[in-house]
């Protein structure tokens, strides 16, 4: 891996003083060769979508593709260029390379990062870059699109061709391919600003070198860009208040004159705050647009042709994402004020710094008539990741760590420390992955396809909260604890003899974390085959996959319990995972079948059924919760969760009408979502740490369009629309599964088998939903249109392309998760929201040259703040908004 990151080092290096270039070269990739050759045709586009070389316009699935050039004509760079073009396409968006995808509303919801790697549920929708998955929980590889032959979005259950991952759909970033006889270049490279923002300016080349004419040819590209920030860290004091949530452990009452102690009125019934160590503040960090991203990166591939039959592709890529601040902004700050748009009141150093390095071969060949390929790729990724947490401090999880005295457990008088708080994590990431497919030619009547596949997939992750801000101690602290003074508390870490990234304690902030390694070998065997019923006419298909998951996770999970009190070092809340013998083999077939009829050669309709999945996962630790009035446990959680599964029925109809100038696509389907996962964190209620379960089922009935038109030589016109009703299909409860233990009076409490309807004398509501409710992230509409003009004048040709988007409103949570309309103070990070509907606008115009293209250009051209993603992750509602206006021009250069 690193002679291989080398290589491409030194490639990068010898571009950079390469002559000027452009990503026009892209236009000479199959999928983007036809479009304009045809005359008033519309380009035709080429994908993989069902592991061999077909017009879309053939592939009985729904499938939006997008050729390089059409991304560089739209300034497609990143994922959330992407969404704009992609209607039933959905992300929960918490910054760069922090996100979920999802697809058709298929969505349990999503509460943000932290501890995401260890306790989160792996995604349902794949993303691929090539042949290689990069998927991960909560943060898929935020790829950037540079020297791109196309982009294919895949919806629906792929589960027999591209395996677990795919349970609701793929997202596949295809690549450009050496070329063998053509030596070509290509620079691209942009300036502009974010309106309220910093600047923008990105510079990206490609170089095409045929090294042995017709038999070895090598391509690479090198990117830079930089997204400068738009988000205000503005200055902001943090003080403890009297309606802090944590104040219940202190019975602290008013004075004779009404006053609490810190001498502001109580805050209604609540007890007042106890003495503290006074407000923090964040003048050191406040500053304007504190949220630029850069992306830099590069990609080499190299292809030797052996023979006619036989050829070798060998690739390289690396990519660091460094996103500094927090791209959310909130609407009311830390210590209560009314916040102005793109502004944020956080406390302490934050970012995501994300890099990858990925190698990849593939062989293809012939054996005899079968078409031969051999494919396989070696990922290794780091994240290391910061989050200010300064607002948790006002709940009694927070404060419990903050505060000594009264109901606390922590021996002294009720005062409290600093307020401050952040968490840390640090992620490694190695995915292995290996085929080998076999297929028989296109021309045959009945044609096949089969494979094997190996997957081994691996996550490292050392995740801290860091604050505790009682002090720790020493050979300072200790002796004064010991004879009767201040409290202190031990460090903590992972249990020697456990399984560990980083051995060793932690830092004296550290109350609560894991360090813990989890992941998965997969064995799977796939086939398909197709029969022509009536050649060109009729065709049925059928396949299924055999997959054979083996899954473990191990480490600690350690945390400052009041046993910590006086003493160097404390294990007493560590929880040994090791010791849980976490591991679970789960085997299945999953399987589609199809049924194309082409009522003429261009119009065809087709009835597809097919299947998905993704893989269980396991919860850090197996405990009591869901006390009733008497203080016992009524429920508690499981040692893991099993795989959920998906079923899609699908109808769909595609057309290329009036001499190849209009296309029309349209699908209907109905799906089927099955003891669908579910990750519940309500320290109030169900205790303070994540945990998930298999919870109710789903169904979406929705339908899908797509059309392009080519009304004149010069005017095309094109756009897609989804419609979705998702709704949940039945009303599963949490069900009681701890006996009633002597001494237990309460009445309310569950017997074994029922449902949980009271938690600590207060009434529960089923976490889970009742039937009609409405998942997450499911708006009901979606839509997208686009025009784009071309005149020519003499040799060189004027364009101009303008167009709307449109995404209707959502939730980030399924429907009877607790509201967080008017809630100041979050005790869950899975709080509901409702997140509105929004329209966005984008323009460009400019000359091709031929050699030169220029090109000035709009997005969110009415500077929409909209929110993609609102939570309570950080216990304060935050929302991620869209990226205000920005404009800019960029310059093409191709030879």
């Amino acid at each position: 891996m690193r002679a291989s990151y080398m290589i491409s080092c030194a490639v990068a290096a010898l571009l950079s003083g390469a002559a000027s270039a452009n990503a026009a070269d892209q236009a000479t990739a199959p999928a983007a060769a036809a479009a304009d050759a045809a005359g008033p045709g519309i380009e035709a586009i080429v994908v993989t979508a069902q592991r061999r070389d077909e017009s879309v316009q053939k592939v009985p699935m729904t499938v939006q593709a997008m050729t390089g050039l059409t991304l560089q004509k739209l300034n497609v760079t990143t994922l959330d260029d992407i969404l704009k073009y992609t209607p039933n396409v959905t992300f929960a968006n918490n910054g760069p390379g922090q996100g979920n995808i999802y697809m058709r509303g298929l969505s349990a919801g999503f509460a943000g990062n932290q501890s995401s790697a260890t306790a989160g549920n792996f995604p349902n929708v794949a993303v691929y870059l090539d042949d290689q998955s990069m998927q991960f929980p909560a943060r898929n590889v935020d790829i950037y699109m540079a020297d791109m032959e196309r982009v294919e979005v895949l919806e629906g259950p792929q589960g027999t061709l591209f395996g677990g991952g795919a349970e609701a759909g793929a997202v596949r970033y295809i690549t450009n391919k050496p070329k063998l006889n053509v030596y070509s270049g290509a620079f691209e490279g942009s300036y502009g600003g974010t309106v309220g923002g910093g600047a923008n300016g990105s510079a990206n080349v490609v170089i095409n070198l045929p090294v042995i004419q017709d038999k070895l040819a090598v391509r690479a590209v090198i990117y830079d860009d930089h997204h400068g920030g738009y988000i205000n860290n503005v200055p902001s004091t943090f003080t403890r208040k009297n309606s802090d949530l944590g104040n219940s452990y202190f019975n602290i009452q008013p004075g004779a004159n009404g006053l609490c102690p810190n001498g502001l009125p109580p805050a209604g019934t609540n007890p007042c705050s106890p003495p503290n160590s006074g407000p923090i503040n964040n003048y050191n960090i406040a500053h304007k647009n504190w949220n630029p991203a850069d992306y830099l990166g590069g990609r080499v591939e190299a292809l030797y042709q052996i023979n006619d039959d036989w050829n070798v592709l060998i690739s390289e890529s690396a990519q660091h994402l460094d996103a500094e601040g927090i791209s959310a902004a909130y609407p009311i700050g830390s210590d209560g004020q009314k916040l102005q748009p793109l502004q944020i009141t956080a406390f302490n150093p934050s970012y995501e710094k994300d890099s990858y390095e990925n190698t990849a071969w593939t062989i293809n060949g012939k054996i005899g008539p079968l078409k031969a390929v051999y494919t396989g790729s070696y990922m290794s990724r780091h994240i290391s990741e910061q989050m200010d947490y300064v607002n948790y401090s006002r709940t009694a999880g927070g404060m419990y760590y903050q505060c000594v005295g009264g109901g606390t457990g922590w021996a002294g008088s009720p005062s409290c420390y600093s307020p401050n708080g952040y968490w840390q994590d640090t992620v490694k990431n190695t995915h292995l992955t290996n085929e080998v497919r076999l297929s028989t030619p296109d021309t045959w009547r009945i044609r096949a396809i089969g494979g094997v596949f190996f997957e081994d997939f691996k996550i490292y992750d050392d995740q801290n909260f860091n604050y505790r801000t009682i002090p720790a101690c020493n050979a300072t602290t200790l002796p004064i604890a010991l004879a009767g003074g201040a409290t202190c508390v031990g460090d903590v870490g992972p249990l020697p003899g456990t399984t560990t990234n980083h051995p060793g304690l932690r830092s004296d902030s550290t109350a609560f974390g894991e360090d813990a390694q989890r992941g998965y070998d997969q064995d799977a065997v796939f086939g398909s085959v197709d029969f022509d019923v009536i050649p060109d006419v009729l065709t049925v298909t059928a396949g299924t996959r055999w997959y054979r998951y083996s899954e473990y996770e191990v480490g600690t999970q350690y945390g400052t319990s009041t046993a910590c009190a006086n003493v160097l070092v404390c294990s007493a809340a560590d929880v040994n995972i090791d010791a849980a013998h976490d591991h679970k083999v789960y085997t299945g077939f999953r399987s589609r079948a199809n049924v194309t009829w082409h009522i003429t050669p261009n119009v065809l309709t087709y009835f597809t059924f097919s299947q998905g999945f993704r893989p269980g996962g396991f919860n850090r630790s197996v405990k009591g919760v869901a006390k009733d009035a008497d203080g016992f446990a009524q429920y508690e959680k499981p040692n893991s969760y099993a795989p959920d599964s998906l079923t899609n029925y699908e109808i769909g109809f595609k057309s290329e009408l009036l001499d190849h100038r209009l296309q029309f696509n349209l699908s209907a389907y109905y799906m089927q979502w099955e003891n669908v996962q579910f990750l519940f964190f309500n320290p109030t209620q169900l205790g303070n740490t994540t945990f998930g379960v298999n919870g109710p089922n789903y169904e979406v009935k929705g339908v899908e369009a797509q059309f392009v038109g080519r009304v004149t030589h010069e005017l095309t016109v094109q756009g897609s629309a989804s419609y979705n009703d998702a709704t949940q299909a039945n009303s599963p409860c949490l069900v009681a599964n701890i006996a009633t233990p002597a001494g237990d009076t309460d009445p309310n409490r569950a017997k074994v088998g029922q449902c949980i309807t009271e938690v600590k004398g207060n009434p529960f509501q089923n976490p889970f939903g009742s039937v009609g409710s409405t998942p997450a992230f499911s708006p009901k509409f979606q839509g997208t249109i686009r025009a784009r003009y071309e005149r020519e004048i003499g040799d060189k040709t004027a364009f101009a392309t303008v167009g709307a988007n449109y995404t209707g409103s959502m939730f980030n949570q399924p429907a009877t998760y607790q509201s967080g309309e008017g809630v100041t103070i979050p005790t869950t990070t899975y709080l509901r929201y409702k997140q509105p509907s929004y329209t966005t606008y984008d323009a460009s115009a400019g000359i091709d040259m031929g050699k030169y293209t220029v090109t000035v250009f709009g997005a969110n051209l009415g500077n929409s703040h909209a929110s993609m993603f609102t939570s309570s992750a950080q216990f304060i509602k935050s929302e991620v908004p869209l990226r205000p206006t920005t404009y800019g021009v960029k310059i093409n250069a191709s030879f």
